[in-house]
């Protein structure tokens, strides 16, 4: 880890603290705080952009979308309280550096990207670095992995305008979303949503972020 990266987890550290109130915890667990520190994130990005890789902000990856600022990866890996070995899935690929991280900390990960080229160049990147536990598919994730349920863990990398039924289905009891929440080109809710042992499901919001839309039918307020 260079001087660069060492210091980006330093900045989400005290972002953490800072925002302690909103996230109920103050700290990042180990797990995030060393999955954060093992994932070259310079990798994951155009090398246009490389000299920004360890800005604690998001950068342009190309094809309208964008890399997730390291804060929100770090704070939205912890908040799916997911352990070692459980299964996750993501909706929203990108680049693959999210996977890469939920990976470092020892999940198998399922991660859906609708656009091609970002679908292959992630599964690239990720194999490149040894992340054979990332099953990266080319798709809508509007139906989330069917047959790979049920998930410990689901999270939404792009904001939808209100909460999926079928990633709601694919949770297991006990299992957490994590997802933002409210319309494209404004401020969203990150919301964290928890599927109860009978199959209930109660959710919070957590804080305000600013995510690109989602596309297909996720992205479409009259999809049923």
């Amino acid at each position: 880890m260079n001087s660069r990266h060492a210091s980006l987890i330093a900045e989400i550290e005290s972002e953490v603290r800072q925002t302690r109130q909103e996230l109920g915890f103050d700290r990042l667990a180990p797990a995030v705080r060393a999955a954060l520190s093992a994932v070259p994130r310079h990798t994951f990005v155009p090398p246009a952009q490389r000299d920004l890789a360890y800005a604690n902000h998001p950068l342009p990856i190309g094809n309208g979308q964008t890399i997730s600022q390291p804060y929100i990866v770090a704070i939205m890996s912890q908040l799916l309280q997911c352990g070692a070995g459980e299964r996750v899935l993501e909706i929203g690929t990108g680049c693959g550096y999210q996977a890469a991280v939920l990976a470092a900390m020892g999940l198998a990960v399922y991660t859906v990207e609708i656009v091609p080229e970002l679908a292959q160049r992630a599964r690239t990147t990720l194999l490149e670095l040894g992340y054979d536990q990332v099953q990266v598919r080319t798709g809508d994730g509007w139906q989330g992995w069917p047959e790979a349920a049920p998930f410990a863990g689901i999270i939404v990398t792009a904001a939808a305008p209100r909460i999926p039924k079928p990633l709601l289905e694919q949770l297991r009891p006990g299992g957490r979303l994590v997802i933002p929440v409210g319309a494209p080109e404004a401020i969203q809710d990150l919301c964290v949503y928890v599927k109860g042992l009978s199959g209930e499901v109660k959710g919070h919001r957590v804080l305000p972020v600013r995510f690109v839309p989602v596309t297909g039918g996720l992205g479409r307020q009259d999809t049923p």
